[in-house]
């Protein structure tokens, strides 16, 4: 349905407003406080292959995904700067995962939330938004989000929270309890404890960017891959060093890739990109739940596509150490989408040859996918 935001209430007194914002402040930093760290699984591969696989679960957060830690840092950040009082209506350009966590938070909060996206976002996600409390803006293509809901926030006076330019800058990369901190506490004790990579998808670019430089300012030989969905701008963008490039193109995979360079989007902190076939999305997606019966989304299947390239060339070179890759979201978010033959068929999205290229890949060592 389509919903434009209420009018806000009469402003508070500065004292009242100040109150409100520590009274907000200290109730997000209380569900991070009671919020346990995301289980860091080891996947069991061929011991002779010398390399440990290791997926971060994100789906254990609250709200479903690794957009919980982003939609936690973006009011936070929002908090401390004043953008966001009592009674501010919040809207957001989203995909679907992120929208949900800051439905999340807005609710938590007592804030109204209006969510902005395509009509094509999964209605799992949608029922998820409405649970919390938020209302879904629908649009037609993904690059009228932006000014859709610059229009709606301004139409309430409300605080459109643009995680494609805050995400990069709302999260401490020092440390301070950020999931790449995270990551290396949890390897400390393994027998890999520095991954050789680390390889993320990018929705917004900030988890690449806390990643990237979390790794470089600790001083780690640990690489970066970031891998990218068909006809998204990023890598593109990251291989010819021009940030204006636009695609025009909805993403397949649903959570990541864009038709734009977005401004979290941090180039330099990369070490490798590499373009993923929608349809080996899929199907790793689908071997992932055979391999460990964990039910990821497709967005995971995108991270681990390039992961399974990156095991072959460290097999082939006789390498040993160890992957981290993140499980972004469940599955059961897509149970009408990539979960069910039809609707594959009908975006002409085949797993199949990709299923048999990694049954291959796992019998023998060698990647031909």
């Amino acid at each position: 349905m389509n919903t434009a935001a209420t009018a806000p209430a009469a402003a508070p007194s500065p004292q009242a407003a100040r109150s409100w914002t520590n009274s907000a402040i200290a109730t997000v930093q209380a569900e991070n406080n009671r919020s346990a760290d995301t289980h860091l699984y080891k996947i069991e591969l061929p011991a002779h292959w010398g390399v440990d696989l290791y997926v971060k679960d994100e789906s254990c957060h609250r709200t479903g995904s690794l957009k919980h830690r982003l939609a936690r840092s973006l009011f936070l950040f929002a908090l401390v700067n004043g953008w966001i009082n009592e009674g501010t209506t919040v809207v957001e350009a989203s995909s679907g995962s992120t929208a949900v966590s800051e439905a999340y938070f807005a609710q938590l909060l007592g804030l109204d939330f209006v969510a902005v996206m395509t009509a094509g976002t999964s209605p799992e996600k949608i029922a998820l938004i409405e649970q919390f409390g938020g209302r879904c803006h629908f649009v037609d293509h993904a690059d009228e989000v932006y000014s859709a809901a610059t229009a709606i926030a301004d139409e309430c006076n409300g605080h459109y929270m643009d995680q494609f330019t805050y995400a990069e800058r709302a999260t401490d990369w020092r440390g301070n309890n950020n999931i790449a901190e995270s990551i290396f506490s949890q390897l400390s004790h393994e027998r890999f404890p520095e991954p050789a990579w680390v390889v993320v998808g990018a929705g917004t670019g900030g988890t690449s960017a806390t990643i990237g430089r979390y790794i470089r300012y600790h001083g780690h030989a640990t690489q970066l891959m970031v891998v990218d969905p068909e006809g998204s701008a990023f890598l593109p963008a990251w291989k010819s060093g021009d940030a204006s490039i636009l695609t025009g193109n909805s993403s397949r995979i649903e959570g990541i890739g864009r038709p734009r360079v977005e401004p979290s989007f941090v180039p330099g902190v990369i070490d490798s990109m590499l373009e993923i076939p929608d349809s080996a999305s899929v199907a790793a997606m689908v071997h992932f739940g055979q391999l460990t019966g964990l039910h990821a989304g497709p967005s995971t299947g995108t991270n681990l596509w390039g992961v399974w390239q990156l095991v072959a060339q460290l097999v082939a070179r006789g390498e040993k150490g160890s992957i981290v890759t993140l499980m972004c979201d469940g599955g059961e978010r897509y149970a009408g989408s990539y979960d069910n033959p039809l609707w594959l068929a009908g975006k002409g999205l085949d797993p199949a040859p990709h299923l048999t290229a990694l049954d291959e890949f796992f019998a023998s060592g060698v990647w031909n996918g």
